[in-house]
């Protein structure tokens, strides 16, 4: 009778302690399951929603300050807007979308307002409650998937760097903030003279309670004409990837762009880090936690099946079997369990987080497969970890007193 035929008829004939054992490893790897599921699902939801607030870097000129880029005051210094091509044409990736733009504080009839040049679409695309009223700007693809090259337009479309080029502002149409437009008493279709050159109003923007509602948009070419500075911007937002940021993308930034201020908007970044990393501490530590539990109730399992089994291993020590018997015979059941309790564990915990992720964390969790591959080696793991000490006991034990009556 060979090895594995003996392990699984003990098995077979053993079935509350096949039971027993393949739960306490089941239950560890289901929670594990779930929890993973539900926390990269719920991770990517964060960083997408967040993402969604805007952009979270600033380039600046190296004289500007945060104060300049709110306050748009009409002596702060610019940046040529061949910086926007250096990094379009960089090999950094985790760029998702750019938006440059000039901005001034200028007078129409007795009221200061701002007046901001844009780049329509990739404006847009970075301010999600612009699009809600109806706006339309470029379609934001991820920096950070797979595949990203320096030849992708990382959602920005310029005519100057040979992209298709603005049309959803067009010369002389113009955009307007929800409070300066209430101070100056602008509506949609309505003409609006800026420094001698008039506008159309196409838009009332909704209010955002940011500084966008104080400000009127162009295009930024009509900007850069009117004001007399000609390709030169305030300021390069950024949207980012979260996990690029976390990686250096800022020091990239200012490898390719030297004699600039690149710094985030840090509240979207800050919080949007520290909650990816929270998720995977969280993880970590409940990983630790059932490495540990799982072991010794695997361990306990394989002792108490050990001592059971004493006049067992006595008879097959003096029949000739070896100590690498032994060890082969318990560290054999420990992979069954291992694989089996994988296997279910995978399947509970996953259809823990399908049914429990809408309710817990308001997101819909599907399987995600290669989690069964991780699944089973770590319950092998487990079950081979902890039944190393009672199984080296085991091998250990004298035939001739294990065959003594109690």
């Amino acid at each position: 009778m060979t090895i594995s035929k003996l392990v699984l008829i003990e098995l077979w004939k053993r079935k509350s302690q096949l039971i027993s054992g393949l739960l306490a490893i089941t239950l560890g790897i289901a929670v594990i399951v779930a929890i993973q599921s539900v926390s990269v699902v719920s991770e990517q939801n964060v960083a997408r929603n967040l993402d969604n607030l805007g952009a979270n870097i600033l380039v600046l000129p190296q004289g500007a300050s945060i104060d300049d880029y709110y306050t748009s005051d009409i002596d702060a210094p610019t940046l040529p807007m061949d910086y926007v091509e250096r990094i379009l044409t960089s090999t950094i990736s985790g760029v998702d979308n750019m938006s440059p733009k000039l901005t001034r504080r200028v007078k129409v009839g007795e009221q200061s307002v701002v007046l901001t040049g844009i780049l329509p679409k990739s404006e847009i695309a970075s301010k999600p409650l612009w699009q809600s009223s109806g706006l339309t700007g470029i379609e934001i693809k991820a920096a950070c998937a797979p595949g990203q090259t320096a030849n992708q337009s990382h959602g920005m479309e310029d005519e100057k760097l040979k992209r298709k080029a603005i049309d959803t502002l067009n010369s002389n149409d113009c955009i307007a903030g929800s409070q300066v437009a209430k101070r100056l008493n602008l509506s949609a279709k309505k003409p609006i003279s800026i420094l001698g050159k008039e506008f159309n109003v196409v838009k009332i923007l909704p209010e955002t309670g940011t500084v966008d509602d104080d400000r009127i948009f162009a295009n930024l070419k009509d900007v850069q004409r009117l004001l007399g500075i000609e390709n030169q911007v305030s300021a390069i937002e950024i949207m980012g990837c979260c996990n690029a940021i976390s990686d250096g993308l800022l020091s990239k930034l200012r490898n390719i762009l030297p004699d600039t201020r690149v710094t985030t908007i840090g509240q979207i970044v800050s919080t949007q880090i520290e909650t990816n990393q929270l998720m995977k501490k969280v993880t970590l530590v409940m990983l630790i936690i059932i490495f540990f539990v799982g072991g010794i109730s695997i361990g306990n399992f394989i002792w108490a099946n050990v001592n059971e089994r004493k006049r067992e291993i006595g008879i097959l020590r003096m029949m000739g079997a070896e100590r690498r018997t032994i060890y082969k015979m318990f560290l054999l059941k420990a992979l069954i369990l291992g694989i089996a309790g994988g296997i279910l564990g995978f399947l509970l915990g996953t259809l823990a987080g399908v049914i429990l992720g809408p309710y817990l964390a308001g997101i819909i969790v599907e399987p995600v497969y290669i989690y069964l591959l991780w699944s089973i080696l770590l319950s092998v793991a487990i079950s081979l970890a902890g039944s190393l000490v009672p199984t080296y006991l085991a091998a250990k034990f004298d035939p001739h007193s294990n065959l003594q009556e109690d």
